[in-house]
């Protein structure tokens, strides 16, 4: 706006009259016998106008920290057997946002989603993203439904990198 102003400006003098009938007087500069010049004239024309407008914008990005990280066993050796194997069930498309209780890398392209209510869900990155970007956890912002939505909201790693869900699946503990 300040180039337009300093590039209109002396086309703005060339134009302004300089009749003394066409010319304002401002109380404190002149008497009104006097004829104005178009130095005062720029000045009152060019004032800001007062809007009476208020703007007000709030953003909010909510955090979701890693999973902490379960201290390593004392057994050297871990049967394959007693670890738990899960199957990806179907859900829905979206996640509520406060029902994230942390996160967790579970491959290349897929974060674990740790719920409050002790679900565990998969969350499939787009296939130009990687889940190493989100080891320290990722941020969102809040959207008007609070939910986490396949295809609609992008996650921002902490390191920059932006990333939309591709699919949320349900992990089911394989009996």
């Amino acid at each position: 706006m300040k180039r337009f102003v300093v590039l209109a400006w002396p086309i703005a003098l060339l134009l302004m009259p300089t009749a003394a009938g066409n010319a304002r007087t401002l109380p404190e500069d002149r008497t009104a016998s006097s004829p104005a010049s178009p130095i005062s004239q720029q000045g009152e024309s060019f004032r800001p106008v007062n809007q009476q407008q208020v703007r007000i914008e709030q953003r909010i990005t909510i955090r979701v920290a890693p999973r902490t990280v379960m201290a390593t066993p004392l057994v050297a050796e871990i049967d394959s057997e007693a670890s738990p194997r899960f199957d990806e069930r179907k859900m829905g498309k979206c996640v509520a946002v406060s029902g994230i209780a942390g996160v967790q890398i579970g491959g290349d392209d897929k974060l674990m989603l740790f719920m409050r209510d002790q679900r565990i869900v998969s969350a499939t990155l787009e296939k130009a993203c990687s889940a190493r970007d989100f080891y320290s956890g990722f941020y969102i912002e809040r959207s008007a439904d609070g939910m986490l939505c396949v295809d609609r909201d992008k996650l921002q790693s902490r390191t920059g990198a932006n990333c939309s869900l591709r699919r949320l699946r349900q992990l089911i503990e394989h009996d």
